[in-house]
């Protein structure tokens, strides 16, 4: 099995375990931040979502909280999902087009620091806008596994700087 990190609309257990993605294979574990100092950005452009999607950046003295899951191996890899006629989680990422897999140290709550298999935007564009629908995904999914509140109201802060004309909806997620 591999641990990865989740951090947007896949923290949402609906999001990464429906049908057209992991069928229900990726298993919570729990909830967990980032050891190195990384905020979450709206700088990739997700043709199937039609906005801009999260990516995690460097940031000095910010941390992103997610959701850590186990998957099991033959679903990361397109080759080795595709072997099963199952969807990897590199296909439902975009690993090698609009982003690449990374592994990263996360913290989990009860303080114990594991490496994770994660997701960054390869080449980040500034400019791009995110959805009321995409950033309800993330608020649902952080308040699912139950992350800290203040966090929540910081990513809806970010969504808000990134789109001002959501600000009022993403307020009443």
């Amino acid at each position: 099995m591999a641990l990865v990190f989740q951090y947007g609309s896949n923290c949402l257990a609906s999001q990464i375990n429906c049908e057209d993605r992991l069928c229900g294979d990726a298993g919570f574990i729990a909830i967990a931040e980032t050891v190195e100092e990384f905020q979450l950005a709206f700088d990739v452009w997700s043709n199937g979502r039609r906005c801009a999607a999260s990516d995690i950046v460097p940031s000095p003295g910010k941390r992103v909280w997610g959701a850590l899951y186990e998957v099991p191996d033959f679903l990361i890899k397109r080759q080795t999902a595709a072997a099963q006629q199952r969807k990897s989680l590199d296909a439902i990422e975009g690993e090698g087009t609009n982003y690449r897999q990374e592994m990263i140290s996360v913290r989990r709550e009860n303080g114990q620091i594991v490496t994770a298999l994660t997701y960054r935007v390869r080449n980040p564009t500034q400019g791009l806008k995110t959805s009321l629908e995409y950033v309800g995904y993330i608020v649902r999914g952080l308040r699912e596994r139950a992350v800290r509140e203040d966090y929540i109201d910081h990513v809806k802060q970010l969504a808000e700087e990134n789109n001002p004309t959501l600000a009022a909806q993403v307020r009443e997620l």
